[in-house]
């Protein structure tokens, strides 16, 4: 599926923490400038124009991510945007002249729509109303000055569907949201025929409509652990392919008669992995493949020309990982990027018709794949007979015994680790850490008994999933058991929290990033689209009244007494996701009992740093904090 823009549900949380000093230099490796591994990219995102005459990138302009566009051909660009309070958080081309894009203020989250020619003129907000977030249902791509968005205007819970005419800016909505839609979806013509709606608090309903003229009509529900997502389509606009686990532990890809709200053909399913996603060919009406994450990503098949095309692509580009990022409406002219763990990687043009692949840029030239550590798979096995998978990242040119680690949850949690390129892991590994990275149970992509086994276990057993994992890297001897510090953000930041207070003594040290710290209060202040999924949150987190002698068990804040080591916070404040009062709660706690606390809030930021400088300041202070607590 052609991907015009990603803004995601989940944060990419920053995973790293930092030292100078204090270790045993690595033999044969140069010590690599901080500012390489989290500098803003030399040019990223690139697009091309649906005709295949213009490129499109994100580049610093003032140390933000701005747009621009350079004809095929030549060498110069022209920069379209002057954003210098925040970056381009996304963009696509909505027509042959004209680049839409997403920013917010502040990392509020609150993203307005605008529009500029590419030429630089004409830019123009088509969605700037306070407090309000912008979504993006579909760009139209067939239907040039209109899109179709979503816009919590009238409702700060809920989303409407509005059709937008990005040269007038007139908007009309298409359906009133009644209080439970958490999604739309449009057919291959641009109308608007199904919503995914909440009902009775944790049962999800798919509804459907003919046209645009009918009611939408319920034609399945089933409760929220049981997933229908539909991709697409079929290509008569009859049915949908999507992917589902009805009936089933691992999501399949099917096609899915929406009239009558049930699967009519199983396409593709995997024993061990669910599918989460598909692919196609407008113009040609074909389905391409189906994908998903083992220790990386995989592609099934469905079409032997597409098949042939990343064969082809791999002839002259086969070390590393490929990716289709877009391509021209006649399907003749494709951005390829190339990636890898060490490598950020390449651009490249590659022309159907000529059959030449033609280099475009390097996203990060100052990075030398060869400087870089690899990213390695690994199993463990969890206390009660679950089987983990992971990543380990070790330093190079170090025999893998007695090393200092770094311990880093990801965020989500509903979330995965992926292999892949991260500036952080390889920072960590140039100055001489160890890195492991656990998919603990909860996180996505292993079925849905693998899911449900996290719910109402934040702190419990999927905390218990990241101390085995802990414990198994000192059986290996590769762990140095006083050098161990643990970081992560979002859920990550909560899980070093909690890692803290069950193992006061396993960890020399921690890192939280926007991390929860207290249960009740978490609940209490998330974002208000989020309130017509509280029911959903309670079963998959936990109730505030029935669960609440659990929750005060499993709220580092109120545990603070039981944290001995040393802790590190950062915090953006704005955050929407995780309020700067969780934050404030653990610095408060522990600051009163004496504790070694330091704490970073930045007034410009949300639910992660964007702002280079920001990025640069907190990097710095993770390296001295942890100089201090686990230099040898």
């Amino acid at each position: 599926m052609k991907q015009k823009i990603s803004l995601l549900i989940a944060v990419t949380i920053i995973t790293t923490s930092m030292f100078i000093g204090g270790l045993n230099k690595v033999v044969g490796q140069k010590e690599i400038p901080l500012e390489n591994f989290f500098k803003n990219p030399e040019k990223s995102s690139y697009q091309i124009s649906p005709d295949g005459k213009y490129f499109s990138y994100l580049a610093p302009y003032e140390s933000r991510m701005n747009i621009f566009v350079q004809k095929i051909g030549s060498e110069k660009a022209r920069r379209l945007t002057g954003e210098k309070d925040r970056d381009i958080a996304g963009y696509f081309w909505a027509n042959n002249k004209r680049i839409l894009f997403l920013k917010d203020t502040g990392g509020d989250e609150n993203y307005a729509l605008y529009g500029v020619d590419n030429n630089g003129k004409n830019l123009k907000c088509l969605t700037c109303f306070e407090g309000v977030r912008t979504q993006i249902i579909d760009d139209l791509e067939d239907i040039p000055n209109e899109v179709i968005i979503g816009l919590n205007k009238r409702d700060a819970t809920v989303f409407d569907p509005y059709r937008l005419n990005i040269k007038t800016g007139k908007m009309e909505m298409l359906a009133e949201n009644p209080g439970n839609i958490q999604g739309w979806m449009t057919d291959h013509d641009g109308k608007l025929r199904v919503a995914y709606a909440i009902v009775d608090g944790i049962n999800t309903q798919i509804q459907y409509r003919k046209t645009e003229e009918d009611e939408f009509k319920p034609v399945l529900t089933t409760n929220f652990k049981e997933q229908v997502n539909l991709n697409f389509f079929t290509f008569d606009n009859k049915n949908i392919y999507a992917t589902s686990n009805l009936g089933r532990d691992k999501s399949a890809a099917v096609i899915f008669d929406i009239t009558n709200g049930k699967e009519l053909e199983v396409l593709y399913e995997n024993p061990v992995y669910d599918v989460s996603r598909m692919s196609y060919s407008k113009k040609y009406k074909k389905l391409w493949a189906a994908y998903y994450t083992s220790w990386k990503m995989e592609r099934e098949y469905f079409d032997n020309d597409f098949k042939q095309l990343l064969e082809r692509l791999k002839k002259d580009l086969g070390q590393y990982e490929i990716g289709i990022t877009d391509y021209t409406k006649n399907e003749d002219k494709f951005i390829i990027r190339t990636s890898s763990d060490r490598s950020l990687g390449t651009y490249y043009l590659y022309d159907k018709n000529t059959d030449k692949i033609e280099k475009i840029h390097e996203i990060s030239p100052w990075i030398n794949e060869d400087d870089m550590a690899v990213m390695k798979p690994i199993k463990y096995t969890a206390r009660d007979g679950y089987i983990i998978d992971g990543y380990l990242t070790l330093p190079k040119g170090v025999e893998p015994k007695n090393l200092p680690v770094i311990v880093n949850p990801h965020g989500g949690p509903w979330y995965r680790d992926s292999w892949g390129f991260n500036p952080e892991i390889q920072f960590l590994a140039n100055r001489g850490y160890a890195v492991l990275q656990m998919n603990f149970r909860g996180s996505t992509g292993y079925g849905k008994k693998f899911w449900e086994s996290s719910f109402k276990q934040w702190g419990l057993a999927m905390q218990n999933d990241i101390t085995d994992g802990v414990n198994w890297l000192i059986e290996q001897g590769i762990a140095d058991p006083d050098k161990i510090a643990i970081y992560g953000g979002s859920y990550g930041g909560y899980a070093t929290l909690q890692g803290l207070v069950v193992n006061p003594t396993l960890y020399a040290a921690g890192v939280d990033y926007v991390g929860v710290s207290n249960l009740f209060t978490f609940l209490k202040t998330i974002p208000p689209y989020w309130k017509p999924l509280l029911d959903m949150m309670y079963e998959m987190v936990g109730d505030p009244v029935t669960d609440s002698v659990q929750f005060v068990a499993t709220s580092p804040a109120l545990n603070a007494n039981k944290i001995m080591a040393p802790l590190f916070v950062a915090q953006g404040a704005n955050d929407p996701r995780v309020n700067i009062n969780e934050s404030d709660q653990i610095v408060e706690a522990l600051k009163k009992r004496g504790i070694d606390v330091e704490y970073m809030v930045k007034d410009n930021e949300g639910h992660g740093f964007r702002n280079e400088e920001n990025r640069f300041d907190f990097y710095r202070a993770m390296e001295k904090f942890l100089a201090k607590h686990l230099k040898k």
